[in-house]
């Protein structure tokens, strides 16, 4: 049985290690000459849209923070104007407007 060529010692010596080491290394070498283009344009292209993707983002974050602090800041002088003007204006239940006579001395409740 050891002399028959489908046992061990005689399989092993048509194919050794080195040899298998060669075809794997060889058909490495033809999948990079191969697929090395198309991989790295798909890498360039993906990271190029991820860059892309995060400037674009970052730029509309920024717009629309400058949008909200301009109509808050709009919104707040707006506000204070109404406030002011309500302050200062003659309520429309006293009656006259314009010049108030005033009478120093007595109180109107002391007779």
């Amino acid at each position: 049985m050891s002399g028959s060529p489908t046992s061990g010692a005689g399989r092993r010596g048509l194919r050794t290690g080195r040899v298998r080491g060669q075809l794997a290394g060889a058909a490495a070498a033809a999948c990079a000459v191969c697929c090395a283009a198309p991989v790295a344009a798909l890498l360039g292209v993906g990271l190029t849209g991820a860059a892309a993707t995060a400037f674009a983002l970052a730029f509309a974050g920024v717009v629309f923070a400058l949008v909200v602090a301009g109509a808050t800041v709009a919104a707040v002088l707006l506000r204070r104007r109404g406030a002011r003007q309500r302050a200062c204006a003659p309520s429309p239940g006293a009656g006259a407007v314009g010049p108030v006579a005033v009478e120093l001395g007595r109180r109107p409740d002391a007779s």
